[in-house]
């Protein structure tokens, strides 16, 4: 019944709370194309690495000579051109290739190389194939070098792109008031882009006052059907107060007859740092503010691999948690899992799951301990008395969280995002605070990798806002591959 119509956002943003996003907007079709192109010329630039790898093999002191077969050759060949371009989308080293900072760039186009080398030494592996060390490290070093080479002229290759693929756009702005001018500012510092502002539009004036706004000729309203007929237009966009729109009603209706792409300005809510999208509901048309991850194809990609790494850890570590329940158990009385319920997804609540690290009256002694508590909101205690001998170690090495793999798999929780809290704790949140329970909550979190237990409730906060406000595939592998050295370290953890 939700659609997401096929027309990309309608609103350019001229100003807000310290963003520009007209480029995103005007510029999205001609990124698409930048980004293909880069991926491109990423094929050819390994492709040639891996030819200078193979053939300096005859030049380098290899401990051995070894060859490819033609099938054996063109295998790797396509899989360097897979992995290449794969890892680079991953990371979004395509995102802003000209205006990449050279140490950027260095730093990308080592992770690209690196990873990718790391790529095929698995292929091999598991084909079993013989490749040289040597090779695959001369490979890595290739690539990089010729990477590092291109993508510090993209620019002038961007540029090049531009005129020869990108026909140059006239927009007319209606409005002459700050949001309109302020937007004629960011078009103006565009021009690199192909973009030339043809004019302004008064929706008080008529064609009888001739005059200027920023070196730019104004028109009056009733001047618009004769432009559009007179010279060529391609975009229209309106900077005016809310309170005008319906009256401006005919010339949407005109631009729309002649087939001319129309624009809104969408700051009468300077403060709100949504992203905007449009959403169809049935024939109904939704102008929609998301101040959270939105995007379907991504949350789905990061359900799917919460629920084939939470399965695939079930499964391994199903006879480990069995021996720690049992050890449980022996040590101390009660059972081995401790629920609770915690608040998910828009407050949501559920059953979570942990191994019991604290003795079975646990939350009976909570009230008696309370002038001990370090957090704001939070219940924390530095050497919680609580504890019972078994649960300082699984504690430490965040053991007791094992079970909440179940949750993940459930739906109740996800491998990375803030951590679920009690509905007691809930209640006492500020309000800014509460956009923290937009996100599923995770295993491990943003703050976890700053210092788990020894940071204040307010940077916890703070951390998981910078997390849903940066949230991607990406940062959540990092996330990831760095809580689980943190783990096993047992730092920062009570």
């Amino acid at each position: 019944m939700w659609e997401r119509p096929r027309v990309t956002a309608p609103a350019v943003q001229a100003g807000g709370p310290g963003r520009v996003i007209i480029q995103q907007s005007v510029f999205s079709r001609h990124h698409r194309k930048v980004k293909i192109l880069f991926a491109l010329a990423d094929v050819f630039l390994v492709t040639l690495a891996f030819l200078a790898a193979y053939e300096g093999r005859y030049w380098l002191p290899f401990e051995r000579t070894f060859f490819l077969s033609a099938p054996v050759k063109a295998l790797l060949l396509i899989a360097c051109a897979i992995a290449w371009p794969l890892i680079g989308f991953w990371f979004g080293v395509y995102e802003r290739p000209d205006s990449a900072q050279p140490r950027v760039i260095l730093r990308d186009a080592f992770k690209q190389s690196a990873l990718g080398v790391t790529s095929i030494i698995l292929l091999q592996y598991s084909l079993r194939l013989d490749l040289s060390r040597g090779f695959l490290a001369l490979l890595g070093v290739s690539s990089w070098l010729l990477l590092c080479l291109f993508r510090s002229h993209a620019g002038a290759v961007i540029g090049w792109t531009r005129r020869k693929f990108g026909a140059t756009q006239n927009i007319l702005i209606v409005g002459l008031g700050e949001r309109g001018q302020k937007l004629a500012r960011s078009l103006e510092r565009s021009g690199a882009h192909g973009i030339n502002l043809a004019g302004f539009l008064d929706p008080d004036g008529t064609g009888a006052e001739p005059r200027e706004c920023q070196g730019r000729p104004v028109y009056g309203l009733d001047r618009l059907p004769t432009l559009l007929e007179r010279q060529v237009i391609d975009e229209v966009i309106f900077a005016v107060d809310s309170d005008r729109l319906a009256r401006l009603e005919e010339v949407f209706l005109l631009c729309d007859e002649v087939g001319v792409r129309t624009r809104l300005v969408l700051d009468f809510f300077p403060h709100v740092n949504s992203d905007v999208y449009l959403d169809r509901f049935e024939s109904t048309p939704l102008l929609t503010f998301a101040a959270a991850p939105h995007d379907e194809i991504t949350l789905f990609a990061k359900r799917v691999i919460d629920v084939i790494l939470a399965g695939a850890a079930l499964v391994l570590l199903a006879p480990l948690m069995a021996g720690v329940a049992l050890v449980i158990r022996l040590t101390s009385p009660g059972p081995a899992i401790f629920q609770q319920v915690r608040c998910g997804l828009n407050g949501r609540r559920f059953t979570f799951y942990k191994f019991r690290s604290m003795v079975e009256n646990a939350e009976e002694m909570k009230e008696s301990l309370q002038h001990l508590n370090r957090k704001e909101v939070a219940f924390k205690i530095p050497d919680d008395p609580r504890l019972t001998r078994v649960g300082r170690y699984l504690r430490r090495y965040s053991i007791d969280e094992w079970p909440q793999l179940w949750n993940v798999l459930r739906g109740d929780m996800s491998l990375v995002g803030p951590r679920p809290a009690v509905p007691e704790e809930v209640e006492q949140y500020k309000r800014w605070q509460r956009r923290r329970m937009r996100m599923r909550p995770g295993l491990t979190c943003l703050w976890a990798l700053e210092g788990r237990d020894g940071l204040d409730f307010e940077t916890w906060m703070k951390k998981d806002m910078e997390y849903i406000d940066n949230w991607s595939l990406g940062l959540d592998w990092k996330i990831i591959m760095r809580t689980i050295p943190r783990v096993l370290s047992g730092k920062g953890a009570h």
